[in-house]
């Protein structure tokens, strides 16, 4: 808005203000509405944040008012106006604002409905889920019950039939999975805006898991099927291999004979023949042992689904049969062999085979060696372990050509003269017959030893490799699984994490809900721990075992604990974020309360949480609000009242309603201490505590008188005033008792409901007080005139002598009840007259008197009226009278009586009377009938002890000024101007500016220091001429103890319910034979004027009623 109309038109000023405050919070409420997510699928979150639109929408319709007296103030101001500009600047700009309050009001409640959709739609995704997942885990433990596939035709039958049935159930729960689908679908479509990833893996592992029990039931149904036509062709296989066992058993019987016999060994042409026939034998006995081995094994599996049963027992009798046809057989074959080898070469022919045999041996040992090492994954193993049975088989076909071979050289060497072994061994050069039989022996005999040493080598280190792989099969299985739950887990937690919004984006309120969730999830990731260091062990076993781990399970062993230590770290620094912005920023900080100043003004605190201000404009710091200062400099207004009591009664009023406290009952005050177990009265309480109790009570006071009560102002200023009264030092804490004396004292209640509620709290458990404990109460009730410079007006800070007087009105007792605590407050005591004197001016306020005063012709009177008792039809104000004014004629020494509410007529009579008997009484009679309006405490000892105790602390100040330059109380921090000064000059002035601070505080204390001494002086100058005087007797009619309830309620008697005598500090009433009685002797204007200067310091506040009338009092 251009400043020249601001200036041609200044109330625009106010109304562009109040519009521009009005549009960024609309704004603001705006931007947070849209940035605002929640996990969809998750019913607690989305229920928390309707909870969170519902309270925005309230606060919206709350602040409703304030657009409306904005339209009113616009409307206004253009009627008001008659320039052109700046009506049509008004009329866009409350379109403006209506429009975007229009639009924020329609975001949040279509965010609201979509809420309120999303809530409908997850539970129903929810519920779906619930039945998809209950049909996974129906289907995975059917499948599961399934161990292994049985053979036989029963067997195949049933468990076709399950797994049939199993299909069907299937097919009939797809539909709980598709509607699960469906829902998802829906809230990934509708609510993309929002987190949908918790349903979207949701989702995902169901559409998984559902693909792979699918996947299993087929291939369940395709091995029964295999298992089916396996039961249907193994009889016949068997007896066809068993036809086949028979018609070779024939042919080899045959062989054999034509082998043995007479000569058959030298006829070179036979024995090829015979050979030929053997190899043809040994061909098909060598085809046929993949089919003996798959006959074996099927049968075993067949054997162990009829374990138990007669068929079990024929068909272990043909496998026997079958696996002794086929040995027998082989062994025939190796038979036939060897004796058609044995010819004039035959050592030369074994000598061979051994040589193939170690050969072969080596080979496959090699083979085996290279097997190693074991494979660093469960794949890999599984692989090994394949290839390993293989080779196992391969032994196992090739142990009895092993075995054939070496019978055969045992059998050649015991049967084989050595003369015939001469003959067949040729030497290249010529040895002895007998040698050369030798050495053919020891040739033969160490190569048979070498096959047989590496056959049996060669099988155990098969046995010991294949127990290697068992082990490693088992561990790396282990390792897989744990693996496996571990990724689920973490994926799950880390799905949660992602999820996270950023701490500044979370809503203030929401951070102990976000706070607590994350603890959680802590406590419930916790023993994922105890896993990580499982699969860790694992790992470690493993290598200690020789076995090492293939790249992929390193580098899934090292993801997983990678993942772990950051899972860890962000619940921790999430932990840690939150737990700052909660201190800086939640309920319990001090954050809320920055908006409490305005610029300049910039609320700081210092490191023992002590809230000061600073002042950007004039680059100062100081430990007062600004609002407070400027509280404190209104009160100044106040010194114009002549009367001490009142004028300390008045700024509290004042301070009492800038606090707000005069809107707080006392159930209400007592429900938030309560609420926060203030009951340790002699505890500290520190800023947090002080501020957290605070704000429970003025966010009670918000909800009561909305539009009165601004929480951060009121708790910040509260706070502040808490503060000066009772930690005047900044130290950052006071006592509990301090805090509810200060509260309460100026809380709206009865007074002595308020003096109950004090006493209780320094009474012990039976209900009794000692001195010690009521000097704690009255020592810190004192403080709070003390702080508004006033203290010496009510005795002094020294509260020994209230104590005193109040054990002796209790006749000395060592402790005092309730009862007599109460009977002695309606005294009011010196010390404590402030509080009542409150309560009168609090009741006083919207008193409204028919009358006018005489001085100033205010008519009617508003407030206190005073009605003087010595003339007829004369009523004063209460601005006059606290200012000391009188009309001619009237004296201030005349008695008078005030009144809070208007007056009746029985008053009225009652008064004419009085000023009646008044008229024949001299001022003289006045003088020997003095009356105080409270009860003085005897200060004359203590006086001088508490002058001479202020001088010296007055002059202690004095000498650290003079030698130190530092101030007795804490400055805040200081906030220097920033300029290309020097060091030094930067010294220089921050010193003159303590200077300057510290001249103020000692001046201030000085002028305390004078007024209470010119008090005391007063006291005692009285309390003189009061020993001086004769002792009279006056007759004191019944009194009682005012309150603002007095202006409000009457009793049932025709006496005003409060009069109060001021001035002249008589009694306003007086016997009949005091009309009649001479005038008293002249006495001395001394008196008069010590009088006077008395009441100038403590009005007359005594009360009167009917006698035996009770009065009934209630709350400010």
């Amino acid at each position: 808005m251009p400043s020249s109309l601001l200036l041609e038109v200044p109330a625009l000023a106010d109304f562009n203000k109040a519009w521009t405050e009005l549009t960024d919070w609309l704004s603001l409420l705006d931007r947070v509405i849209k940035t605002q997510k929640v996990m969809v699928g998750d019913l607690e979150d989305i229920n928390d944040m309707i909870i969170k639109q519902k309270a925005t929408l309230q606060d919206l319709e709350q602040r409703r008012p304030q657009l409306e007296e904005l339209i009113t103030a616009a409307q206004n101001l253009k009627n008001k106006t008659g320039n052109q500009e700046a009506r049509t600047i008004i009329t866009d700009r409350i379109e403006k604002i209506q429009s975007q309050w229009d639009e924020v009001q329609e975001h949040l409640q279509r965010r609201r409905q979509q809420l309120n959709e999303m809530l409908k739609d997850s539970a129903q995704w929810l519920e779906a889920k619930k039945e998809a997942e209950w049909t996974l885990e129906k289907a995975k433990a059917r499948l599961e019950s399934w161990k292994e596939i049985p053979y036989t035709m029963e067997g195949i039958r049933k468990q076709s039939t399950e797994i049939k049935q199993l299909a069907k159930e299937l097919r009939q729960w797809q539909i709980n999975v598709d509607v699960a689908n469906d829902l998802a679908r829906k809230l990934l479509r509708d609510y993309s805006t929002d987190d949908t990833r918790k349903v979207q893996m949701i989702t995902d592992n169901i559409n998984g898991s559902w693909a792979d029990i699918n996947k299993r039931v087929n291939e369940r149904e395709a091995a029964l099927e295999a298992a089916h036509r396996l039961l249907q062709q193994f009889p016949l296989d068997l007896e066809k291999f068993l036809a086949w066992l028979t018609e070779a058993e024939t042919t080899a019987n045959v062989l054999q004979a034509a082998t043995h016999k007479e000569r058959i060994l030298e006829d070179p042409k036979g024995v090829r023949e015979l050979m030929k026939q053997w190899q043809d034998l040994q061909g098909e006995i060598e085809a046929h042992t993949d089919i003996f081995h798959n006959l074996d094994e099927n049968g075993q599996k067949i054997l162990r689904s009829l374990e138990g049963s007669d068929d079990a027992v024929l068909l272990q009798r043909r496998l026997d049969t079958m696996n002794f046809k086929w040995s027998e057989l082989r062994k025939k074959s190796l038979n036939i062999r060897s004796h058609l080898e044995v010819s004039s070469d035959q050592w030369k022919r074994l000598h061979l085979s051994l040589q193939e045999l170690l050969v072969w041996l080596q080979l496959k040992d090699d083979e085996l060696s290279r097997q190693a090492p074991i494979g660093g994954d469960y794949p890999a193993v599984q692989q090994q372990n394949d290839i390993h049975r293989a080779f196992k088989r391969e032994l196992k076909t090739k142990e009895p050509v092993i075995t054939s071979t070496l019978e055969t050289v045992r059998i050649f060497l015991s049967e084989k003269p050595l003369e015939e072994l001469e003959k067949h061994y040729q030497e290249p050069r010529e040895l002895p017959p007998e040698e050369r039989a030798q050495n053919v022996t020891r040739l033969l005999r160490k190569q048979a030893d070498e096959v047989n040493t590496e056959w049996e080598k060669l099988n155990l280190h098969s046995v010991d490799w294949q127990k290697k792989i068992d082990e490693a099969l088992e561990r790396l299985q282990g390792l897989q699984e744990a693996m496996d739950g571990l990724d689920l887990k973490l994926r799950q937690a880390e799905v949660i994490k992602g999820s996270w919004q950023p701490v500044g984006d979370l809503l203030i309120d929401s951070l102990q809900d976000h706070l607590e969730k994350v603890k959680a999830l802590r406590g419930e990731i916790a023993p994922l721990e105890e896993n990580v260091n499982h699969i860790n062990g694992l790992a470690r076993q493993l290598t200690t075992s020789g076995i090492q781990l293939s790249p992929f399970n390193l580098n899934s062993l090292e993801d997983l604990n990678t993942r772990w230590k950051l899972l860890l770290v962000a619940i921790d620094e999430r932990i840690r974020q939150l737990h700052e912005a909660h201190r800086d920023f939640g309920p319990t900080s001090q954050h809320f309360l920055s908006t409490s100043v305005q610029g300049p003004w910039e609320r700081a605190i210092s490191p023992n949480k002590v809230p000061y201000y600073i002042n950007h404009e004039t680059q100062t710091t100081c430990w007062d609000h600004p609002k407070m200062t400027e509280l404190y400099q209104s009160l100044a207004d106040l010194n114009n009242v002549r009367f001490s009591a009142y004028r300390t009664a008045m700024k509290l009023r004042r301070l009492q309603k800038a606090l707000c406290l005069d809107l707080l009952s006392l159930s209400a005050a007592c429900d938030a201490l309560d609420q926060h177990n203030l009951k340790q009265n002699d505890q500290p309480m520190d800023i947090l505590q002080i501020i957290n109790c605070l704000t429970t009570i003025y966010d009670r006071l918000e909800q009561e008188h909305n539009n009165l009560v601004n929480v951060p102002l009121c708790v910040d200023m509260c706070l502040n005033w808490l503060l000066n009264v009772y930690d005047t030092g900044r130290t950052g804490r006071i006592r509990v008792l301090s805090f509810k004396t200060g509260v309460i004292s100026l809380c709206k209640a009865h007074l002595e409901d308020k003096y109950r509620y004090l006493f209780k709290q320094v009474a012990s458990s039976m209900g009794f007080c000692d001195q010690r404990r009521l000097g704690l109460l009255l020592h810190d009730s004192i403080q709070i005139p003390r702080q508004l410079g006033e203290v010496a007006s009510f005795g002094g800070s020294n509260i020994e002598p209230s104590v005193r007087s109040c054990f002796q009105f209790a006749n000395n007792k060592p402790e005092i009840e309730a009862a007599l605590f109460l009977d002695w407050m309606r005294l009011e005591p010196q010390s404590m007259v402030w509080l009542p004197v409150l309560h009168r001016v609090a009741a006083a306020e919207t008193a409204k008197h028919q009358a006018k005063c005489n001085i100033c012709k205010e008519c009617p009177i508003i407030g206190f009226r005073y009605r003087s008792l010595k003339h007829f039809n004369y009523d004063i104000c209460q601005s006059c009278f606290f200012s000391g004014r009188v009309a001619k004629g009237h004296k201030m020494h005349y008695p008078m009586v005030e009144y809070c509410t208007p007056t009746t007529s029985g008053e009225d009579v009652r008064d004419f009377a009085k000023v009646l008997k008044n008229k024949f009484r001299t001022k003289r009679y006045f003088a020997k009938h003095p009356r105080m309006g409270y009860l003085p405490v005897q200060t004359v000892l203590e006086g001088d002890n508490l002058e001479t105790n202020l001088q010296a602390e007055y002059d202690r100040l004095k000498q650290q000024h003079e030698h130190k330059g530092l101030s007795p109380l804490p400055s805040p921090p200081e906030m220097m101007p920033i300029s290309p000064q020097s060091p030094r000059d930067a010294e220089l002035i921050a010193e003159a500016k303590l200077l300057r601070q510290h001249k103020g505080r000692l001046e201030a204390r000085m002028q305390i220091l004078e007024d209470h001494n010119k008090q005391l002086e007063s006291q005692l100058h009285r309390l003189r001429q009061l020993l001086e005087q004769p002792q009279t007797e006056a007759k004191v009619n019944g009194t009682t103890v005012s309150s603002p309830s007095t202006s409000l309620q009457r009793s049932d008697s025709s006496q005003p319910m409060l009069l109060r005598v001021v001035g002249s500090q008589t009694s306003e009433t007086m016997g009949e034979d005091d009309l009649l009685s001479p005038p008293p002797q002249d006495t001395s204007t001394g008196l008069e004027e010590v009088m006077e200067q008395l009441n100038n310091s403590f009005p007359s506040t005594r009360g009167r009623n009917a006698p035996g009338k009770p009065m009934r009092e209630d709350t400010m």
